[in-house]
């Protein structure tokens, strides 16, 4: 799969070893920004990856920050992205499951790297169910 993936400053860390994670699964990754711990304004970082995604130039892709709040509105803004915003497997699942999320958003204050590690696999694993759900989204992505 082909992924996206972006932060600010305060997601950077995350980003690396998520970046690392990634690509030890077998997945393309293209790295959005930022790239150092400098502070940054995180739209100028987040809005290319769910561009991206939005465009179809990638299948999915990953947002950090500190909490994960904001880089979530800012992915949501862009017309064809569902990013969800997950603090832990269970959430992480179910934005996938019910709610075919196509970005995900991890905020790094938040939780320990490895719960964002698991985060981010079961996202990948998790299939989008379907049913009474789909054509309303596919409505709304139109």
């Amino acid at each position: 799969m082909k992924i996206a993936i972006g932060s600010d400053h305060a997601g950077f860390r995350y980003k690396e070893a998520i970046k690392e994670l990634l690509t030890s699964l077998g997945h393309e990754v293209v790295d959005k920004g930022t790239y150092s711990e400098e502070p940054v304004d995180y739209p100028l970082f987040i809005r290319p990856v769910a561009e991206a995604v939005a465009a179809g130039d990638v299948e999915r892709g990953v947002v950090l920050g500190g909490s994960g709040n904001g880089e979530a509105m800012m992915a949501n803004r862009i017309k064809g992205v569902r990013c969800g915003l997950c603090w832990n497997e269970e959430s992480a699942q179910l934005c996938r499951k019910h709610n075919d999320a196509n970005v995900i958003s991890i905020g790094e204050r938040m939780m320990t790297q490895e719960t964002a590690l698991n985060i981010i696999k079961i996202w990948l694993d998790t299939p989008f169910e379907g049913g009474r759900h789909v054509a309303r989204i596919q409505e709304l992505d139109a």
